[in-house]
């Protein structure tokens, strides 16, 4: 009987030991985002600015930031390490057919995009990248204060922003907008100038696309932004709908 007790005791403090060990093993892995900056028409001067505000949002919210201009990667079976791709301020023709099609692929495995600014500037006979970003640049008027109408105040992209939120930046005006988007803010085009898509013109959206999540913001352009808090608590609610974080 002693001898069946010590067995029987060995035997649960043994299994409490290896769930234990099990259990710490299970560790959740460190979210991991990549910022691609490539471009082949207009390059912003911002770019250098948003990768560091970007890499700081990394640090102080326990996520892990890589960059490249290289388009390589989108062919490449590394890609699907990171949550989500962050184009910002892409602009032009910048993925091959292969490179095209290994990101149809990261996306259709359930990863998200991130676009910022002139990621709209973007791929502009790709029908695929189209529905993904949710529209198209068209034109804008100069650097100019204006109104953004916050529509959304429950996405976390959104929920701490005023209602009527000022600020200043280059206004893009979109074509091609994708009716599947869903809007988290309008700009308002009677408090600027050039405005050219009237009553409906988001400037900020999200939406779920082809197995994955994307976000767009209009904003980005100026080095300002990259100072805004903000702005950089909008980006960084992006990141982490993107993330599915």
């Amino acid at each position: 009987m002693p001898n069946r007790r010590y067995f029987f005791i060995s035997t649960l403090l043994l299994s409490a030991s290896v769930l234990f060990i099990s259990a710490s093993n299970f560790t959740k892995r460190e979210t991991r985002i990549l910022v691609f900056f490539k471009t082949a028409g207009f390059y912003h001067k911002s770019i250098p600015i948003g990768i560091r505000a970007i890499q700081e949002l990394g640090r102080k919210n326990q996520f892990e930031v890589d960059t490249t201009a290289n388009s390589s990667v989108f062919s490449s079976s590394t890609l699907h390490q990171y949550d989500a791709v962050v184009f910002l301020n892409t602009t032009g023709d910048i993925m091959d057919d292969a490179e095209q099609t290994g990101f149809e692929k990261y996306i259709r495995s359930g990863k998200g995009f991130v676009g910022i600014h002139a990621a709209t500037d973007t791929e502009y006979t790709w029908p695929w990248y189209n529905k993904l970003v949710g529209a198209y640049f068209s034109n804008h008027p100069h650097i100019q204060p204006a109104t953004i109408q916050v529509i959304n105040k429950k996405h976390i992209s959104t929920k701490f922003l005023p209602a009527s939120w000022k600020r200043t930046d280059e206004w893009y005006n979109f074509k091609s907008i994708s009716p599947d988007i869903k809007v988290l803010a309008n700009l308002d085009e009677s408090s600027y100038s050039g405005g050219k898509n009237g009553s409906h013109h988001p400037i900020a959206w999200y939406h779920e696309f082809d197995g994955g999540r994307a976000f767009y913001t209009g904003g980005g352009h100026t080095d300002e932004s990259y100072t805004e808090p903000l702005f950089l608590k909008h980006i960084l609610g992006g990141i982490r709908y993107a993330t599915a974080k």
